[in-house]
């Protein structure tokens, strides 16, 4: 081949390379000053092919607790707790109040501090990278404490309201019924207390009431002849049966009881067969309960009736006073009354009574 020929050849040959080579060049991005090398990642960002972040620093948190007065509280426990699943970490206060914990990842947290004697407190932040982060002065409030107390009323005050139910009893809402009791929880009477029953009972106005139809039927058949007729007579019958009344409620009901601890009251039984209930009531006529709960001879209102008996001769005309053998035959007439009427308190005279409390009956 011609020289000329081959050299126009080699000539366009070394077009073409050029041509292609620029081509290729045109094709890939410009350089970026300070780009490390190499292949880039699947999304075409600046991010390692291993998707972190760059590492945050762990940081520190400390604070004080104190009390309202703003003195330290020296063993308070702290609970520090975060939102991921680390695990929580505890401290206690120190001398001052002063707690902190090293060494915390950064992120939201959450203290709790609690404290004998103190109501538990609450405070939560965010501690950023690398940090140290003060809370703020925690303050911890007195816990208030909760103390039961049971009141137990003494038997002395129990009894007082017994006394007050009692004395609300009223047959047929006018006669006093003072001395039945329809608890059978009643507590003993304080020897106080039965001289208060005994002295309510005798100026009671139904008691100067049917004194003064006691009298008048006395006069009437010129009983005590020796006290005479007239306004004088019937003053002086007036006199000694309230006399009699007297005596006999405040020494069988009040002295006797309160020197032998005896209770004067009536227990009311209430169920059981009629027959039982019967025997209760007739029995109840010479014994009674003690103070002690245990049931014993009545001498209180035996001696009661027999002493009542001798101070009469006191104020009784001479030639109607009462020998000892008449005051012992009086006694059992007595006796046999106070049957009588524990018969009717026990099958009548609580239906006539409306303001008798339901209370369990009485067991003998």
């Amino acid at each position: 081949m011609p020289r000329c020929k081959l050299w126009i050849v080699w000539l366009n040959l070394g077009l073409v390379l050029c041509a292609f080579s620029a081509a290729a060049q045109s094709q890939q991005p410009p350089a970026v000053p300070g780009a490390k090398s190499g292949p880039p990642d699947a999304l075409g960002t600046g991010v390692s092919a291993g998707g972190h972040l760059p590492d945050q620093l762990p940081g520190s948190i400390s604070g004080t607790v104190v009390d309202q007065t703003g003195a330290g509280i020296a063993g308070a426990r702290v609970k520090l707790s975060r939102e991921d699943q680390s695990p929580d970490q505890e401290v206690l206060s120190g001398d001052a109040g002063e707690f902190s914990f090293a060494s915390v990842a950064p992120g939201p947290f959450q203290l709790t501090i609690t404290s004998p004697g103190f109501t538990t407190k609450s405070s939560s932040g965010i501690l950023p990278s690398g940090e140290t982060y003060t809370v703020k002065q925690i303050a911890l409030a007195l816990a208030t404490a909760a103390t039961e107390v049971r009141v137990v009323p003494s038997p002395t005050e129990v009894a007082e309201d017994q006394i007050k139910v009692e004395e609300k009893q009223r047959v047929l809402g006018v006669v006093p019924n003072f001395y039945v009791t329809y608890d059978h929880h009643a507590v003993p009477l304080a020897p106080k207390q039965k001289f208060e029953l005994a002295w309510k009972t005798i100026v009671d106005p139904v008691t100067f009431g049917v004194t003064g139809v006691i009298a008048g039927i006395q006069q009437a058949q010129n009983d005590f002849s020796g006290y005479g007729q007239g306004a004088q007579g019937y003053a002086k019958r007036f006199g000694a049966s309230y006399a009699d009344a007297v005596t006999g409620t405040i020494i069988g009901s009040a002295i006797l009881p309160s020197l032998l601890k005896q209770d004067p009251r009536y227990f009311y039984k209430g169920t059981g067969s009629k027959r039982s209930r019967i025997l209760y009531a007739i029995a109840n006529s010479v014994i009674c309960k003690g103070d002690n709960g245990h049931w014993q001879a009545n001498y209180s209102g035996i001696l009661g009736t027999l002493a009542a008996g001798g101070i009469s001769n006191l104020y009784y005309p001479a030639k109607n006073r009462d020998g000892a053998e008449l005051t012992f035959e009086n006694t059992l007439i007595g006796i046999g009354e106070t049957a009588a009427v524990n018969l009717l308190q026990e099958f009548l005279i609580r239906r006539l009574t409306p303001n008798a409390p339901h209370h369990e009956p009485v067991d003998p």
